[in-house]
């Protein structure tokens, strides 16, 4: 059904309906057979499979495997602890998959609660009377009673328009309102000026719509299907957490093999080496691991929202680090969604230019003189006092009310001249075919016929031109240069509007005119020329507006051109538009290459691709399916790419992306459920903001990796010279939790919190080629910083072993206060190591002297909650009691204290050494 090419009648006839509305029997009945008014949500998942997803996902596995494995040698061996240390692992389990859920569920409550920001009633027609229903409960038939302000709630033909003007933006993305008619259209159904769409806005005049389709069969629905058609995927640290388990648990069951077949050598049993090879496996899994990598990005999260970015998934704040491609809308991402007038010229040459920031706190007085501080001409006086005159805007209790485009004429007309008292005799609205709008006005007694609208329809109907405050007759060199001072205005990328005027003496008939069209007299056409209002008009001006670029915008560009970022503007705008705010904002320099949404539809894959490989580029006049296919076609040649937007036009492409930003302030419901990250303050800045935080963290995870890696081997090798050298076991399971769920924890937190680096936005994204954990972490962990730690536990050990008269050889109980005083040396060992590990890790390259040893006083805190663990494992009854520990003297840990200095000068000496050969490359 072609429902914006039949007349009003038929449309009526055609949907069931009449001018008096539906009755409330018909409408319930329709309600039944279409259902809601409202789009389902995009294949959310239920809470239940989220919080299922928490316990197994590859590390929570391999946790869950040591747990079994721990219950498993208890019930072989009881006594030694295991449960305990079984016990504990499960726990970390539950509190890690509590913490992840709430805190992405809370993200996700605060998503929801902005849709209860947004408006949810409308007025109907129905037995005759105007009723106020919730929106979800409008059916096809119904006829919407609009007016300025109004959130259209779904797919209508207009059937009534008093001056009634829609913003599309929210469907299309595009910025200029598109005045709404009610006459039959035989054009394209989208194009078409009768029909008035879901999600858009009524911006000025008022009418009524007959709806046609609700819910998913809006074309608001249809972009909301297309986006969940999306298939999810898991983000690159997801993909990398996942690797490194996997190397954890090739390492610990490899070493646990290994063992396990080296103790029939040795002679031992089977189920001895079968406890001791579960040892060695346990001790190999970094517990700690899941527990500070949840935490650090909820941390980062943290810091996000303070700078106005709400993560809905904790990965996504470091996946947003990684990417390559920032593919951004421009209406309320890098502008402010907001039209402004940015330059007036009179007639007669002088022009008058406004800065962005200017414009707001531009004060009346300030607008007699022009930028030269000349005074101003009569030519921009009355250009100036015929734009307050032919404006539908208003200004009410302290708002300007309106079309955007009209409030930004008005406003700047109000602030140059103050209130008019005038009177309004006659108007000719603007439509889509005159492109102008025509008011006549009546001022202490004169009458004067007013006149708005494209230059092109304005500057036809001037026979004169107001010169050096002289009317003169207009010359074809005067419409020449008219023609390039409006091509020019249109090249800074600004939409310009022509003014025109005249006097007029007799205004015999208006009065009959304007009665003829509140009743849409099919005379009318006939009465215009007889008046010939529009005829023989004076030539005022010029005034050229645009939606001007948010402030922040060109200082966030550069810094996405340092960081190696690339980052396209894709546009429901007109290429002309596009380019102009992209060069204000820095974004090209030179002439892009603009690629409207027309030409992208002939173009194959490849030829899109060499396209995108250009480094400046712009996509205009955009689709959903179009964005959908860019941002396809960027993933295809491996980037990693972030989409923003905030319209429904944006969200199949948002769902795509590797990174979705949705706008929290102008966003609509689809667009920031299909999103991973929504901006509260709709800031494009704020994206490169959450950028470093994204990259910080990835070298952040990478830091305490190697905190928490480095211990491992302390904890093995006690273990390995246990079955080799038969002697007493150094270190116990239970001691092993200590560390890694315990003592660790604080410090490895700490070093995830540190802040971004100096140079880390100067710095290429890196290659997706790069791992979270490759050999040269696991090699400093593993064959440097982890044997100092093993030589600090071992000496401490040994040194309580034979201070008390052990002898190699000896075999000594495991009750015995010596042994428990021996082991709790290993430990302290340990823990005294890493201490001084702590600031190695804080960088692979730089000397901590020179980031500063308080520069992050979280280091300083996570050591001193390091201590008082210690403190109470060591010396309190029920730390002894827990973790089989005994007091020490304090002398003993003055003795392991130079093993911290030791491992923090050696690694200062390998990342001196390290510069000097990058230096000398």
């Amino acid at each position: 059904m072609n429902i914006h090419s039949l007349a009003i009648k038929d449309v009526y006839k055609s949907l069931v309906a009449s001018e008096h509305g539906l009755t409330e029997i018909e409408a319930l009945k329709r309600l039944h057979e279409y259902g809601l008014n409202e789009i389902k949500e995009i294949r959310g998942k239920p809470l239940y499979e989220k919080f299922i997803e928490q316990f197994t996902h590859f590390l929570a596995i391999l946790l869950w495997t040591a747990s079994g494995l721990c219950f498993l040698s208890e019930y072989l061996h009881p006594g030694e602890g295991l449960k305990n240390l079984g016990m504990a692992i499960v726990g970390v389990i539950l509190i890690n998959a509590l913490f992840t859920f709430v805190q992405e569920y809370r993200a996700e409550k605060a998503v929801k609660e902005l849709k209860k920001l947004l408006p949810s009633n409308v007025k109907v027609l129905r037995e005759g009377t105007v009723k106020d229903i919730r929106s979800q409960f409008v059916v096809p038939g119904d006829l919407m009673v609009l007016n300025e302000g109004d959130k259209v709630p779904a797919d209508a033909r207009v059937t009534e328009s008093r001056c009634l003007m829609v913003n599309n933006a929210p469907l299309t993305g595009e910025s200029d309102s598109k005045p709404r008619k009610s006459d039959a259209f035989e054009g394209d159904y989208l194009e078409s000026p009768n029909i008035i769409f879901s999600g858009t806005h009524v911006v000025s005049g008022n009418g009524r719509a007959i709806v046609f389709s609700t819910g998913m069969s809006t074309e608001f629905g249809k972009i909301a299907h297309l986006t969940g058609g999306v298939q999810e995927r898991i983000s690159p640290l997801q993909a990398e957490i996942v690797r490194v388990t996997k190397i954890v648990a090739v390492i610990a069951l490899t070493t646990g093999i290994f063992f396990f077949l080296m103790g029939f050598l040795t002679g031992r049993g089977f189920w001895n080496n079968l406890l001791f090879a579960i040892g060695i496996i346990i001790a190999n899994v970094p517990e700690g691991l899941l527990p500070t990598v949840t935490l650090s990005l909820a941390m980062g999260s943290q810091r996000m929202a303070r700078n106005k970015a709400l993560i809905k998934t904790l990965t996504s704040v470091e996946t947003l680090g990684s990417i390559t491609v920032i593919c951004t809308d421009k209406t309320g991402t890098l502008t402010q969604n907001k039209m402004v007038v940015q330059k007036i010229w009179a007639a007669g040459g002088q022009s008058i230019e406004y800065g962005t920031q200017s414009l707001e706190n531009r004060q009346p007085s300030d607008d007699r003189v022009d930028i030269d501080g000349r005074k101003k001409s009569m030519s921009y006086s009355k250009l100036i006092k015929i734009a307050y005159l032919c404006s539908n805007a208003r200004y009410e209790y302290g708002m300007y009310k309106g079309d955007p485009t009209e409030i930004a004429i008005f406003k700047k007309a109000r602030e140059g001249i103050g209130a008019v008292e005038a009177e309004r005799v006659f108007e000719m609205p603007f439509d889509s075919e005159r492109k102008r709008m025509t008011t006549v006005n009546r001022i202490k007694g004169k009458t004067f016929v007013c006149m708005k609208g494209a230059p092109e329809t304005v500057i036809p109907l001037c026979t004169k031109i107001l010169r050096d405050d002289e009317v003169q007759m207009i010359c074809d060199a005067d419409i020449k240069f008219l023609s390039e001072v409006y091509r020019s205005m249109m090249d800074d990328g600004q939409r310009v509007i022509a003014f025109a005027y005249k006097e007029i003496i007799s205004v015999s008939g208006i009065e009959n005119l304007e009665s003829g069209i509140k009743e849409q007299n099919s005379e009318l056409q006939m009465l215009k020329p007889k008046l010939e209002l529009e005829s023989d008009m004076i030539f005022a001006g010029f005034m050229g507006l645009e939606d001007p670029p948010r402030t922040e915008v060109p200082e966030a560009i550069k810094k996405c051109g340092e960081a190696g970022i690339k980052v396209i503007m894709i546009t429901g705008d007109a290429g002309g538009t596009a380019v102009a705010i992209a060069k204000q904002i820095g974004l090209v320099q030179k002439e892009p290459s603009v690629i409207e949404g027309h030409e992208l539809n002939f173009m194959t894959d490849d030829e899109l691709r060499q396209k995108l490989s250009s480094s400046q580029i712009i996509f205009a006049r955009m689709t959903p399916t179009h964005k959908m296919r860019i941002v396809s076609v960027l993933e295809d040649e491996g980037e990693r790419v972030a989409v923003t937007g905030d319209g429904v036009n944006d969200a199949p492409a948002l769902k795509k992306a590797n990174i979705g930003i949705a706008m929290g302030m102008t966003g609509t419901d689809v667009a920031r459920e299909a999103s991973d990250i929504v901006l509260l303050d709709d800031n494009f800045a704020s994206i490169v903001n959450a950028v470093e935080e994204g990259r910080s963290i990835f070298e952040n995870i990478r830091k305490f990796i190697s905190y928490i890696f480095a211990s491992n081997i302390p904890e093995i090798i006690p273990y390995i010279a246990y079955v080799l050298f038969s002697i007493p076991l150094p270190l116990t399971i239970m001691q092993i939790l200590a560390v890694d769920l315990g003592t660790d924890i604080f410090p490895a937190l700490a070093l995830g919190a540190e802040k971004p680096s100096p140079g880390v936005m100067k710095q290429p994204p890196r290659s997706p080629d790069e791992k979270l954990f490759n050999f040269r972490i696991l090699s400093r962990a593993y064959l440097f910083l982890g044997p100092i730690e093993a030589a600090a536990g071992l000496f401490g050990f040994f040194y309580v072993l034979y201070s008390g008269g052990w002898q190699w050889g000896a075999v000594i109980s495991s009750g015995n206060v010596l042994y428990l005083q021996a082991t709790t040396a290993c430990l302290a060992g340990i823990i005294i190591s890493q201490t001084g590990n702590v600031f190695a890790c804080r960088s692979s390259r730089e000397s901590v002297i020179s980031l500063g040893f308080f520069s992050n006083r979280l280091i300083i805190a996570g050591i001193i909650i390091e201590l008082i663990l210690s403190a109470f494992i060591i010396y309190h009854p029920h730390g002894n009691k827990i973790f089989g520990t005994a007091p020490l003297n304090l002398n003993l840990l003055l003795v392991l204290f130079p093993f911290s200095i030791g491992l923090f000068l050696a690694e200062e000496l390998r990342k001196f050494y390290v510069r000097e050969i990058n230096r000398k490359i």
